[in-house]
């Protein structure tokens, strides 16, 4: 299974990397939504894709409502792991789109945990 993680952060995306491929799946990442978009246009498709909010270019709402208004990418999970923790923006990110939410910082356990709550990882 491959994994893309989007985030502005360089060690965010280290850090999440090695929590995936750990998990078992293969990585790709992007340091924006607009990059993330131009790897699903050039064919890279994710089975699951964790996405951080606030980044330059395009932030992971906008990647969020791009990748549900095209249709050959409406199977991708979309995980948001960011800092936002306020209710209103959980609910603007799971409404947009997106499946699951997760609040940094995190342990590599409680991504675990929502993966296999989306049935992308079997525990």
């Amino acid at each position: 299974m491959l994994a893309m993680v989007i985030d502005d952060s360089s060690a965010m995306r280290l850090i999440l990397g090695r929590i995936m491929r750990s998990l078992g799946f293969d990585v790709v990442d992007a340091p924006n939504g607009a990059e993330a978009i131009a790897r699903l246009q050039s064919g890279v498709l994710p089975d699951i894709a964790l996405v951080d909010w606030n980044m330059p270019v395009m932030d992971g709402l906008a990647f969020v409502n791009a990748v549900r208004r095209e249709e050959k990418w409406r199977q991708i999970t979309l995980m948001m792991v960011t800092t936002e923790s306020e209710q209103s923006q959980i609910v603007r990110a799971l409404a947009a789109g997106a499946h699951e939410y997760v609040i940094k910082p995190f342990t590599p356990d409680a991504i675990a945990d929502k993966l296999a709550l989306l049935g992308v990882l079997a525990y």
